[in-house]
């Protein structure tokens, strides 16, 4: 689903968040977003490097911020995220506390 998809400024459900770190990811690491899955892990599975997990950050807040007013994924919560569904846990609870 292409960015451009995610005009509507409501919060967003599980799976879209799910989608969009699906589309974010795919394109840092420049694979197929239909390879991603929940239990994916950033390491193992995605061979993606801490580079890639800051990129996924930068990219989260700069799409949720929009939503979000302040959205921000602290630093030391970084290194607990190891799987996609980690991530999308993570960005749903935090939208789900502002």
């Amino acid at each position: 689903m292409p960015a451009e998809t995610h005009v509507e400024k409501g919060p967003l459900d599980r799976q879209q968040i799910l989608e969009l770190v699906r589309e974010l990811l795919a394109d840092i690491l420049e694979i197929e977003p239909s390879t991603i899955t929940e239990s994916s892990s950033f390491a193992e599975d995605l061979d993606a490097d801490s580079l890639a997990l800051i990129e996924l950050v930068e990219g989260l807040e700069e799409e949720l911020s929009e939503r979000s007013v302040g959205f921000r994924i602290d630093d030391e919560d970084l290194e607990e995220l190891r799987t996609v569904r980690d991530a999308v846990d993570y960005v749903d609870a935090k939208i789900r506390q502002s």
